[in-house]
């Protein structure tokens, strides 16, 4: 007595259903990825009409707290970090870096002198600066 089966096993495999997860995946993180604020220190920037379009990968930002009371913070720490540290900060942040690049985030209230100070940390190292601004 030998029995038959009449359905055969399918080896094919539909990819559709893993190319909608994929494309969902893509689109989360696009969006998510535009939501991400470098800077998390609340700062007042001065209004500027010329943008760069150069992307900077560690930055500074400089905190004016009133009564001559300036405080630095990498990559928009929270904790502040004094002018003597930021430069070796820097120096290990942007050793591995092709064309080492920093921007400068600073309120409207600090003084030229210290944003001066941090451009000479970029001169000494031969690093690329920008400094940020808010568009007009």
């Amino acid at each position: 007595m030998a029995l038959k089966r009449n359905t055969k096993v399918d080896a094919s495999f539909s990819v559709s259903s893993m190319t909608d997860i994929v494309f969902l995946l893509l689109i989360f993180f696009l969006v998510t990825s535009t939501l991400i604020n470098p800077n998390a220190l609340k700062l007042l920037l001065p209004k500027s009409t010329g943008q760069v379009s150069a992307k900077a990968t560690v930055s500074v930002s400089i905190k004016d707290w009133g009564d001559n009371t300036y405080t630095y913070h990498v990559n928009g720490s929270q904790e502040p970090m004094p002018y003597d540290v930021v430069e070796d900060e820097l120096v290990s942040l942007l050793s591995q870096e092709e064309d080492p690049t920093f921007s400068i985030y600073s309120d409207q209230s600090v003084p030229v002198g210290e944003i001066v100070q941090m451009m000479n940390i970029a001169k000494r190292n031969h690093y690329k600066v920008i400094l940020a601004t808010q568009p007009e």
